[in-house]
């Protein structure tokens, strides 16, 4: 049986995960770091990575991980989206190490990768555009001929900072994924300035091979799904910052000598917001829960919370930032980073409409 609630571990790791994000990426100098030459805070990525060895969180301990699962990964998830700590765990410790668990962790290349991931002695990406979804076809961006690549991937989250790149290329013998560590990452201007995207460029490039044919679509497939699902707890995360300090702030907001939280058009929208939070947190721990047992209904649940999620997240954020009145709508004010946080998530790994029109499939709903 599903179990939705929080366990005792579980909430204990996500009370490590709130302190040390409460010390090292207070508000403040997440601020601050966006303009400045340095958006990432690799010294709190080697906390994160080595010292609490999240990296690897949901990597077996024979594989040099924590052998816990995704529902521990899930409530870091959860803590990200709450601090917008800028540290590349979707890139590295979700998407590059999700591909390489759906590979033959047997072989020699995966799993000597996979303990260096998990480890936290090279920072991974996937080499996808960040807008591909669960299901969609085989990227053709990056052509291979006898062990070498070429070409270029747009829009690929953490690569400016990656050591090592999983990059999915198609040759003469089908699809492929290769580890490759000599290519060229330039930053793009993206909306969300705590997760940065760059694009990547393979010229010539060697690469190690990982997996071929059917299990390489396989090993992709299954990293952008558990990305997709563990995203929908980033989502969550990102709303239950919004509505608690939107819930704070109008409680010490007075006007007209009582605080506006008094109100009752703000109770009534902020009680809409409270159940939709439920919601997200439902459907959330769902697809988490599925994807740590590799239950069948995976591609249900993961649409779901997608669906879900994304659109709550986003709604939470404006809300913060209306509720906020006037200094919402400063830039020395942290809200504005969470919407475009929630606008840039609500993109990623397939939008809302994407995963509506999958689960519709999944579950036999005829088109309109």
């Amino acid at each position: 049986m599903t179990d939705l609630l929080y366990s005792d571990v579980e909430e204990d790791l996500r009370s490590s995960v709130r302190d040390l994000f409460a010390d090292k990426a207070a508000a403040a100098s997440v601020l601050a770091r966006t303009e400045s030459e340095e958006p990432y805070d690799l010294k709190l990525w080697r906390t994160v990575a080595a010292e609490l060895g999240l990296a690897g969180l949901h990597v077996p301990e024979e594989l040099g991980g924590q052998g816990a699962s995704t529902r521990e990964l899930a409530v870091v998830l959860e803590e990200l989206g709450r601090s917008l700590a800028p540290v590349p765990l979707l890139g590295s410790a979700v998407l590059a190490t999700s591909a390489l668990l759906g590979c033959d962790t047997a072989a020699d290349e995966v799993s000597a990768l996979l303990r260096r991931l998990a480890a936290g002695e090279v920072i991974g990406a996937l080499a996808v555009a960040l807008t591909t979804w669960p299901g969609s076809p085989f990227p053709a961006a990056v052509s291979v001929s006898g062990g070498v690549l070429n070409g270029q991937v747009g829009l690929v989250a953490d690569a400016s900072v990656a050591d090592v790149l999983v990059v999915a290329a198609t040759g003469p013998d089908g699809p492929a994924l290769y580890a490759v560590d000599d290519f060229t990452a330039t930053e793009v201007t993206s909306l969300d300035l705590t997760r940065r995207l760059a694009d990547v460029t393979l010229s010539g490039a060697s690469g190690t091979l990982l997996a071929s044919g059917a299990q390489a679509v396989a090993a992709l497939n299954h990293a952008l799904t558990a990305g997709a699902g563990l995203l929908a707890s980033e989502q969550l995360g990102v709303a239950q910052w919004c509505l608690d300090e939107t819930v704070a702030y109008v409680k010490q907001r007075y006007q007209f000598g009582r605080p506006v939280g008094s109100f009752q058009a703000l109770k009534h929208r902020l009680a809409d917001l409270y159940l939709e939070l439920v919601t997200a947190r439902a459907t959330a721990r769902y697809a988490a829960d599925t994807l740590a047992s590799g239950d069948d209904d995976v591609p249900v649940a993961v649409a779901l919370a997608q669906s879900t999620c994304a659109g709550i997240a986003v709604h939470a954020a404006e809300e913060a930032i209306q509720l906020h009145g006037g200094i919402g709508m400063t830039w020395e004010h942290p809200a504005h980073l969470y919407l475009k946080r929630a606008k840039s998530d609500e993109l990623a790994l397939g939008t809302p409409g994407r995963h509506r029109g999958s689960l519709a499939g999944l579950v036999n709903l005829p088109p309109a």
